[in-house]
């Protein structure tokens, strides 16, 4: 376990932790994490809605299919997080 918590204190003086560089690593890591499941919902969405029959390619219709299940869920996506950060904006403004 050597090193298991050296990215944390690299960069404070006297070992202290640098909660600044620890709340971004947070920050990436939870955006990657979310990417993920936006990826992953989207793929388990997009595949029960267009592939009938599974088999070695994909024909035409189906890559059709895919291709606008996949914008149409980056749209709605995209929607409804600018509205909700938007919301939070205004939110943090009242306060």
């Amino acid at each position: 376990m050597e090193g298991y918590g050296s990215d944390f204190s690299a960069g404070g003086a006297g070992g202290k932790v640098d909660t600044g560089t620890i709340m971004e690593q947070v920050k990436v890591q939870i955006a990657v994490a979310n990417a993920q499941e936006l990826l992953q919902r989207m793929t388990d969405k997009c595949f029960k809605k267009c592939i009938g029959k599974p088999g070695s390619s994909l024909d035409n219709s189906e890559q059709k299919c895919i291709a606008m299940c996949m914008d149409r869920y980056m749209d709605a996506w995209n929607t409804v997080s600018r509205t909700y950060n938007s919301r939070l904006q205004k939110e943090r403004a009242r306060m």
